[in-house]
C-alpha cells in the first residue's frame, strides 16, 4: 500500500509515519532524508544532488523523482509513505507517472486536518531529542525528567529555530499557497481521506489505520 501524508508543518505527519513504519513495515520516503542520504552515497545521482546543493540551488523535481524511483526499485516492504513530496501539482503528476511506469498505485492521500491557532500553540511548545528523534511538548508531553529524553536518556533536547509564531505563520501561508491545490487533485481522483490531526496521537493513528484497512 502506497500513501501520501498531507498537512501543514506540525500536523503530526512524521509521528504517524513512524507508527506505520514500526507497525506495518512500511517505508517512509522523506524528501529531506533522501537528499541527505544521496549526497553522501557516492552514486551518480548523489553527485548530482551534492553539486546542486553546494551551489545553494533547489534540487529539481527530476532529481527527486529519480531518488524516489531508486527507492521503489530497491525496497520490498509493506508499502511506501510519501512524506514531503509531492508539494505541487506538477510533482503530483510526476509521481503518478512514475508509479504507473513501475506498475504501482497510490492508494490514499491522507490529509491531517488542523486548526491554525491550535497548531501554532502545538508547535511553539515542541522540542525534539537530537539523538533518537523523539518529539516532546512543554504542556502536552514533557519529559519525565526535565532535560532528559524518556526514550534514550540523551540530554540533547532541541527546539527548531523557526518554531516560533511568526515563522510558523509564514510556513503555513507557504503551505496553503503551494500545497493545498493537491487536496482538490486527490479528491478528484477519489483518493483523498481526512483525519483530525489535532486529536490525541493514538486516536489519529486509529483513524489512519481505519483508512488503510478499508
Amino acid at each position: 500500500m502506497n500513501i501520501i501524508l498531507l498537512g501543514p508543518p506540525g500536523a503530526g505527519k512524521g509521528t504517524q509515519a513512524r507508527r506505520l513504519v514500526d507497525g506495518r513495515g512500511m517505508v517512509q520516503l522523506s524528501t529531506g532524508d533522501m537528499l541527505r542520504e544521496a549526497r553522501t552515497s557516492g552514486t551518480e545521482m548523489g553527485r548530482r544532488v551534492a553539486e546542486v546543493m553546494d551551489r545553494g540551488e533547489l534540487v529539481t523535481d527530476e532529481i527527486v523523482i529519480g531518488l524516489i524511483e531508486e527507492k521503489l526499485a530497491g525496497e520490498t516492504a509493506g508499502g511506501f509513505i510519501f512524506d514531503g513530496f509531492p508539494r505541487t501539482l506538477a510533482q503530483a503528476d510526476a509521481l503518478d507517472a512514475l508509479l504507473a511506469r513501475m506498475g504501482q498505485n497510490l492508494h490514499a492521500a491522507i490529509e491531517m486536518r488542523v486548526d491554525d491557532a491550535a497548531l501554532v500553540a502545538r508547535i511553539t511548545g515542541r522540542f525534539t531529542c537530537g539523538n533518537c528523534g523523539e518529539v516532546y511538548h512543554d504542556v502536552t508531553k514533557p519529559t519525565r525528567v526535565p532535560g532528559v529524553c524518556d526514550v534514550c536518556g540523551s540530554t540533547d533536547l532541541r527546539r527548531r529555530a523557526d518554531d516560533n509564531e511568526e515563522s510558523l505563520r509564514q510556513r503555513l501561508m507557504e503551505y496553503y499557497k503551494k500545497t493545498s491545490p493537491l487536496l482538490g487533485y486527490y479528491y478528484a481522483k477519489g483518493l483523498l481521506r481526512g483525519v483530525d490531526g489535532l486529536a490525541p496521537v493514538d486516536d489519529v493513528a486509529a483513524s489512519v489505520a481505519a483508512i488503510l484497512d478499508a
